[in-house]
């Protein structure tokens, strides 16, 4: 019996450190009108919008080659000169038979003119009158083939002279002083690339939305881009058109999306990482609550443990409230419900398959790169039921190529705090950024809402204990107590008691 209570005093301790208590502090946030922006963003490169490879029409040697990558030259500069002795020869020989064509057709003409007027005298005959018009138009061709040789001679020797084509930057240069090149008319694979230049004044960058997004872009949307090299500057752009071919990189549809930005300083280099920003819609002093302070009206019980309230009294409150509104449910559901543990809210429950098609309309807020963003209060996502992008609904006020969503509003609970109590609130959300919700109904300004994740963390872990202590049966594993054929206790794993 000695040794029994022995065991017993540490578990004992064990026990009582185990269910202490500490005080939860929560913190709280007034409701305050607020700027919402709502914006979609992507990751992408700096490219430039026409690339123009120089080639050359001749073949040869490279003698003079004047500018280098990253010079800015003027069109009709001079790029590279190739080596003309070959040309330069079938122009002085192209120019010789043409004067040699010119001066047959003056003897040519003489001689027909003397023939007209001996055949007229009756003193030659018709065969060689003839003879003498056949051999003046001879001549002729003769003139004009040499002047066609000429121009040809004329053209290589101005092939072999690569100039601008219009203003740029060279970008890259392929070749190099004392190369001999091909032609890109008459060599195999379209000849040698000199140069590729570009119009730096004006880039633009592609970006890869994810296909959720997508559907919040189009064509003349204001958009912000932000380049790795510069972080404190943003530059602003237009959306220019969006690519129709999805690219599918590690599973995950994205749409490039290609917009234009000026460049007159010369600070964006193609190649430039980033992250662009598409405006879909902005509301300007409008009530917001933090997204912390939101939760949906099925994780709002959950947190009534850690408030001070009981479950079921929170519930019966927001079933009530719910139903002085008259409802507002989708398919069965409330909208904005969300089992417990949804968007990312502690618990681990996942989140159910019509929440899920909910949650991914277009319209709501993602991070940089496509992926999706948490969703404000743990589950109450911009487009599960009131984002952007959903159908029917309240519209807003939409100019032309600048906001072309809809927005719908969804239902959400939040605990109001008043004299160091908390009471469950059913509100009516609106636009969603990362931080801020909009607030329809339900709240007014300066009321002061509890920020829950805190609360959610303590829920989530009271959770864990209590299964728990359910699957051990409220002991450490291993010293449950077990019933004994003489009716008295044991600690499982021990020895059997004396009698």
């Amino acid at each position: 019996m000695k040794r029994i209570a022995v065991l017993a005093l540490p578990l004992a301790l064990l026990a009582c450190k185990q269910e202490e208590v500490q005080t939860l502090v929560i913190r709280t946030a007034p409701v305050a009108r607020r700027t919402i922006v709502l914006d979609a963003t992507a990751s992408g490169a700096v490219e430039p919008i026409n690339v123009v490879e120089v080639k050359s029409k001749s073949s040869g040697q490279i003698v003079q080659m004047t500018v280098e990558t990253g010079s800015r030259v003027g069109r009709g500069d001079l790029l590279v000169q190739l080596e003309t002795r070959d040309v330069q020869n079938q122009f002085d020989q192209a120019k010789a038979d043409l004067n040699a064509a010119d001066a047959k057709l003056q003897v040519s003409e003489a001689q027909k003119k003397r023939a007209d007027d001996l055949f007229a005298q009756r003193i030659t005959t018709a065969q060689e009158h003839e003879t003498a018009q056949l051999d003046y138009a001879n001549s002729q061709a003769s003139l004009i083939r040499a002047r066609t040789s000429l121009d040809l001679a004329q053209q290589r020797l101005d092939d072999a002279t690569v100039r601008a084509p219009s203003g740029g930057t060279i970008i890259e240069k392929t070749v190099s002083l004392g190369q001999v090149i091909t032609s890109a008319t008459s060599g195999f694979g379209g000849g040698t690339t000199l140069l590729k230049m570009a119009d730096l004044s004006k880039v633009r960058m592609r970006a890869l939305f994810n296909e959720t997004d997508i559907g919040s872009v189009s064509s003349r949307q204001q958009a912000t881009v932000t380049v790795d090299a510069y972080p404190e500057r943003p530059f602003r752009g237009v959306v220019e058109k969006i690519e129709p071919q999805a690219v599918v990189q590690q599973s995950v549809t994205m749409f490039p999306v290609l917009i234009n930005l000026e460049n007159r300083e010369g600070l964006l280099k193609p190649g430039m990482n980033g992250e662009a920003s598409v405006l879909v819609d902005r509301r300007d002093n409008v009530l917001s609550v933090p997204n912390d302070a939101i939760r949906s009206s099925r994780e709002a019980p959950m947190m009534a443990g850690v408030l001070g309230l009981a479950a079921d009294t929170v519930a019966a409150a927001i079933q009530m409230q719910m139903g002085q509104s008259g409802g507002m449910r989708q398919g069965g559901r409330e909208m904005g419900g969300a089992p417990p543990g949804a968007g990312g809210a502690p618990g681990g429950a996942r989140v159910m398959q019509g929440e899920v098609a909910l949650s991914q309309q277009p319209g709501s807020p993602r991070r940089a790169g496509g992926a999706p963003s948490p969703a404000p209060g743990g589950g109450a996502r911009q487009g599960a039921g009131g984002g952007p992008g959903g159908r029917g609904g309240a519209s807003t006020p939409v100019q032309s190529g600048e906001f072309p969503m809809r927005t719908r509003t969804r239902t959400a609970v939040v605990f109001v705090a008043e004299n160091g109590t908390y009471t469950p609130k059913v509100v009516k959300l609106g636009v969603a950024n990362f931080d801020y919700t909009e607030v329809v109904s339900g709240l007014k300004d300066g009321d002061q809402v509890a920020l829950l994740a805190t609360a959610a963390i303590q829920a989530a872990r009271d959770s864990s204990n209590a299964r728990f202590k359910q699957m051990t049966g409220g002991g450490m594993p291993g010293m449950q107590k077990q019933p004994t054929t003489s009716g008295s206790t044991a600690p499982a794993g021990g020895p059997p008691p004396r009698p």
